[in-house]
C-alpha cells in the first residue's frame, strides 16, 4: 500500500500540497497565457486533480530504482522517461478537456485558446512529477531509517533478554554448589538434617523451574520462594539464622525480576550468619515512593573475619541483572557500617501481571 494513502489524514495533506501547485498553474495559464482565469481554473482543477494521482506513482518507480545501490545513470534515465510520458499523456487529456468544454456555450472555441500553452503545460507537468519523485525518495530515506531503528530495537531486546537469561541461569548452579556443600558437611554430623535438607533442596529447585521463562514475579511469589530457601538454612543453621520482614509498604502485586532476593539472602547467610558463633540476623526492608522502590537487604556480620564482598559472583548477578532489565533506571548500593553490612536497590515500580 502507498505510504500516502494510509492512514487516511495523510492522503488528506498530500492533497493540501497540491494547493499551491494548482495556484501555480492557474497563474501560468491565466496570466502569462492569456487564458483569463475562468478558463484557467475550469481546466486546473480536473487537470490537478488527476495529475495528483498518477504522480503517486513515483512511489513505485522510485522503490525499483533506489539511490543506495544503483546506477546514477540509470535512475537519472527511468525517473526522466517517466517524467516526459507522463507529461505527454497529462497534455493530451488537457486537450480532450478543452475540447470537451469548448462545446459548452460558456466555453467556446477553449481548445484554440489552449492551444498554445501546451508546452508551458508540458513543462510544469515534467516539474511538478519530478518534484514528486524527489518527495517520493525523502519518504523512502524515512522509512528506510525508520525500519532500521526498528531493526536495532528489536536487536537489542533480544540481546538483553538473551544476557538476562544467561544471568538468571547462573543463580540455580551457585545456590545448588553452596547447598551441596551444606549437605556434604552435614552428612557426618547430622545424617537425618542432611536428609531433610535434601528433601527441602529439591522442592526448592522444582518450584524455580519454570522462572527461566519469565522475566518477572509477582513480590508474593519471590517471598515465597525466600522462605523455601530460609528453610533449607535453617536445617543448618537452626536458632542462629533470624529473618525480619518489613514490606508493608509495599503491594503485594509488585514485579520484580524473579530470584533478584535470593542470592542477597544467601549471601547474607554464606557470609555473614555463618561466620558468626552466636547467629545474627538478616533483614528485608522495603517501601516505593513516586513510582520507585527502595529494597534493603541487611545482615550482621563480623568485621575482623569478613571482609566486605562487593565483587561476589551473587552480588555480581543481581547488578547485572538490574543493569539488563532496567538500564539506567536502577541502581543497587553495598555498604557496611557499624557490623552491619547492606545492599541497598532501587528501580521503577511494576505492578503489571506476571510476564511470561
Amino acid at each position: 500500500m502507498h505510504p500516502l494513502l494510509t492512514p487516511i489524514n495523510r492522503y488528506g495533506f498530500y492533497l493540501l500540497a497540491w494547493t499551491p501547485l494548482a495556484g501555480i498553474l492557474d497563474y501560468l495559464l491565466a496570466v502569462p497565457g492569456h487564458l483569463g482565469w475562468l478558463d484557467a481554473t475550469v481546466l486546473v482543477l480536473p487537470l490537478c486533480l488527476i495529475y495528483q494521482f498518477v504522480c503517486l506513482s513515483a512511489w513505485y518507480m522510485c522503490k525499483a530504482a533506489p539511490l543506495r545501490g544503483g546506477s546514477f545513470l540509470r535512475i537519472r534515465l527511468t525517473h526522466l522517461v517517466a517524467a516526459v510520458v507522463i507529461s505527454l499523456l497529462w497534455i493530451e487529456f488537457a486537450r480532450l478537456l478543452a475540447y470537451v468544454l469548448s462545446e459548452t456555450a460558456p466555453f467556446r472555441g477553449l481548445d484554440e485558446r489552449f492551444a498554445p500553452q501546451v508546452p508551458v503545460l508540458f513543462g510544469v507537468g515534467f516539474l511538478f512529477y519530478l518534484l514528486s519523485v524527489a518527495a517520493h525518495y525523502v519518504i523512502l530515506a524515512i522509512e528506510e531509517s525508520r525500519q532500521a531503528e526498528a531493526r536495532a530495537l528489536e536487536t537489542s531486546i533480544l540481546a538483553r533478554d538473551a544476557e538476562l537469561k544467561a544471568l538468571k541461569a547462573q543463580v540455580n548452579p551457585h545456590f545448588l554448589f553452596n547447598s551441596l556443600n551444606s549437605i556434604s558437611a552435614l552428612t557426618s554430623v547430622d545424617p537425618v538434617k542432611a536428609r531433610e535438607m535434601c528433601i527441602l533442596l529439591a522442592e526448592f529447585l522444582r518450584m524455580t523451574l519454570g522462572l527461566g521463562e519469565k522475566t518477572s514475579v509477582p513480590l508474593l511469589e519471590e517471598l515465597s520462594l525466600l522462605h523455601r530457601y530460609l528453610a533449607i538454612e535453617k536445617v543448618r543453621f537452626g536458632s542462629r539464622l533470624l529473618m525480619e520482614e518489613d514490606l508493608q509498604q509495599i503491594s503485594s502485586s509488585l514485579q520484580l525480576p524473579p530470584l533478584l532476593l535470593q542470592p542477597l539472602i544467601e549471601n547474607a547467610v554464606t557470609h555473614g550468619i555463618a561466620n558468626l558463633p552466636e547467629g545474627g540476623t538478616v533483614r528485608l526492608s522495603g517501601h516505593s515512593h513516586n513510582g520507585r522502590v527502595q529494597l534493603a537487604i541487611e545482615n550482621t556480620f563480623d568485621p575482623d573475619s569478613t571482609p566486605m564482598r562487593k565483587g561476589g559472583l551473587g552480588l555480581r548477578n543481581v547488578r547485572e541483572r538490574l543493569e539488563a532489565r532496567y538500564g539506567k533506571d536502577a541502581n543497587m548500593r553495598v555498604s557496611t557500617e557499624n557490623g552491619i553490612f547492606r545492599v541497598n536497590l532501587s528501580f521503577p515500580v511494576d505492578t503489571q501481571e506476571v510476564k511470561n
